[in-house]
């Protein structure tokens, strides 16, 4: 019973369905149990937190993460998925503790001055905390210096930096230089990451890092992170 539940959790994530009233990809799944529904279940059956995050959630996610790669997904499908793993963390987050999983690291993550996209910062979220660390989200247009002062505040491993636009992206570099002024650049990793971002960009402007999409950006703070 323990594997059908993880495995149906799983094929839910993967169908993008938060509750019952959902439709997810495939036809005729409205009314059955979701993401939220079957995890509540698997919580009052007493599974293994641990098991329900890696097996169902986490795997569910690298699957929707080949489908995108492949083409057969687009990101409103990821995003259904992404919201789908988020609701189920926000339920299993107060089981953490007891279930004995520690955090793999603190990360802050924004969304630059004069950007008010979230989307694509929304999924690297959900997905890191799916990946078991615990993320801050400051939110969407963020001055330099507040994210400079939050990082000297909340001391995270690693900075997230997000922008979708050309005309925002040089806020990314105002952030570094505002880390730097606050003698805190040494102190995090800079990852950043959005459509008009490239691995040149980032090394241009000092970053340790850059995310081509939400999976790879996972990977590269894993390998940050040790």
């Amino acid at each position: 019973m323990t594997e059908s539940i993880i495995d149906q959790i799983r094929e839910n994530v993967i169908q993008g369905r938060v509750t019952q009233d959902d439709e997810g990809m495939d036809e005729g799944m409205v009314g059955q149990p979701a993401v939220t529904e079957l995890v509540a279940e698997a919580l009052a059956q007493g599974l293994d937190v641990k098991e329900i995050i890696n097996d169902g959630l986490t795997k569910g996610m690298s699957l929707v993460g080949d489908k995108f790669e492949a083409g057969e997904y687009f990101i409103p499908d990821m995003l259904a998925s992404a919201e789908a793993v988020g609701a189920a963390m926000e339920m299993l987050e107060p089981h953490l503790e007891d279930s004995g999983i520690k955090s793999k690291g603190k990360i802050l993550i924004a969304t630059v001055k004069g950007d008010l996209h979230d989307i694509g910062k929304n999924i690297v979220s959900i997905l890191l905390r799916g990946a078991g660390y615990a993320v801050k989200d400051l939110g969407n247009d963020i001055e330099p210096e507040a994210i400079a002062a939050a990082v000297k505040e909340e001391k995270p491993a690693i900075l997230g930096l997000s922008a979708l636009l050309t005309s925002t992206m040089a806020h990314m570099e105002d952030t570094i230089n505002a880390l730097k002024d606050a003698g805190v650049r040494d102190s995090v990793k800079v990852v950043i990451g959005g459509a008009p971002v490239s691995e040149e960009y980032a090394q241009k402007i000092g970053a340790d890092g850059y995310g081509a999409d939400g999976f790879h950006a996972v990977s590269v703070i894993e390998s940050l992170t040790g």
